[in-house]
């Protein structure tokens, strides 16, 4: 029975996954077809298309193209606004060899749905946009605006699409809930991260003659064990856990197999834990003992969109954490809970998310909440429950409900 508090409708779990349930096979089809269409960071076209096609055939109130090719929908029109995120962008499948099934398949055996993105994180955006369906089938409450973003370029530069929807395309919700893997708990945060790099110069020189060269591969090796000393030395947060720094690859120039190399680049993956930021991070590099003359650079990222424009950031990435007793928080396991029949578990993500852009750089509170686990994401072995896909959706068509009530506690924290 729905019932009504205040101007907010409110729906039982209960009728919220009998809702789901009924969508089982339509959810399941638009997954498959998803995995189906590959779509690494740049090249999402198909995809989007494919989405925006079931965004309209849901008849959400309007869907649009932004200007990176992130597909918008839209129902409501209240002041509070709700942005539901989930990437559509995947990463490679590495060795086909290695894959004991056609990642690009959308296998279906044994209650669940198999291939590349079943978990990183096509899944959301299914169910998100079912979700989105049951609630504007039951009336939007009039103190809601709910949005839905399949983002691209979010594997390359994860939080961009964010900031260009939000911060150029004028988009700005007052909640954001992400779609990243959670095992259906719900996560408040992680740790940020940022890539570095350091080099070093030498001088070129035949092999014969390699008294004549200064090796910068020789002047870069004590740089990779300070690194290594580096990170056992990083702080450690109760929440997030402890900060790191690896070296991730390294590139060699030189003019020959038979020669001194001239130059060598270090390449660093730096995890953030609370507390730590990019100039803390920097100093703690430019302080190495070996540095010596050595370079230390932020990378930076340069990109095309599928639509064409050009993209271009440093690569960092903010912590962030929401805290615990935000509302966004409590309106989110309670729409879990009622679904679910139990208390979700509240923690945090390892990897990085958008949310270093909606939280993390502009400050708007973002929750994590979505089916699939996150150890399984990049692996040869993706995978979602079926049931569980139902239940995802169950809870996207909740949440705004339950937002509506506390919107003005959340436009208070906003």
């Amino acid at each position: 029975m729905t019932t009504t508090t205040g101007t907010a409708a409110k729906t039982s779990g209960a009728e919220a996954l009998a809702a789901a349930r009924l969508h089982q096979d339509d959810i399941v089809r638009f997954l498959r077809d998803l995995i189906a269409i590959p779509a690494e960071s740049g090249k999402e076209r198909a995809r989007c298309h494919r989405v925006k096609d079931e965004y309209d055939r849901l008849g959400l109130d309007e869907t649009w193209f932004d200007g990176l090719g992130t597909v918008v929908a839209r129902v409501g029109n209240g002041p509070l606004k709700v942005l539901m995120d989930g990437h559509i962008d995947c990463v490679g499948i590495g060795d086909p060899a290695s894959w004991a099934f056609d990642p690009f398949e959308g296998k279906l055996e044994d209650g669940k749905v198999f291939g590349r993105g079943a978990v990183d994180e096509l899944p959301a955006i299914a169910c998100m946009a079912y979700g989105a369906k049951l609630l504007k089938e039951r009336g939007v409450p009039p103190e809601l605006t709910v949005y839905l973003s399949a983002s691209v370029l979010e594997e390359d530069l994860d939080g961009h699409c964010l900031l260009h929807l939000i911060g150029k395309e004028g988009l700005r919700p007052d909640a954001v809930v992400l779609g990243e893997p959670t095992g259906l708990d719900v996560y408040r945060g992680h740790r940020g991260r940022m890539e570095m790099t350091i080099t070093t110069r030498g001088v070129a020189a035949h092999g014969a003659h390699a008294q004549r060269g200064v090796n910068a591969l020789y002047k870069a090796a004590p740089i990779i064990l300070d690194v290594e000393r580096l990170n056992g030395t990083l702080r450690t947060d109760p929440f997030l856990g402890k900060g790191s720094i690896i070296v991730s690859y390294v590139d060699v120039k030189t003019p020959s197999m038979c020669a001194v190399p001239d130059r060598a680049t270090i390449y660093l993956d730096r995890r953030l834990t609370a507390g730590e930021t990019i100039e803390t991070a920097l100093a703690e590099v430019k302080a190495l003992p070996h540095l010596g003359d050595a370079e230390v650079a932020v990378r930076s990222y340069e990109g095309t969109a599928w639509t064409g424009k050009k993209v271009e950031q440093e690569a960092y990435y903010p912590t962030w954490v929401l805290p615990e007793e935000h509302p966004l928080v409590r309106g989110t396991v309670q729409a879990v809970e009622a679904v679910l029949g139990r208390k979700p578990k509240v923690s945090r993500w390892h990897f990085s998310t958008n949310g270093v852009a909606s939280m993390g750089r502009l400050g708007i509170p973002s929750i994590g909440f979505a089916p699939g686990l996150e150890e399984l994401s990049h692996s040869t072995d993706e995978w979602v429950a079926v049931d569980d896909l139902v239940k995802a959706t169950a809870v996207y068509s909740l949440l705004p409900e339950t937002l509506a009530v506390l919107a003005s506690e959340l436009k208070a924290k906003g």
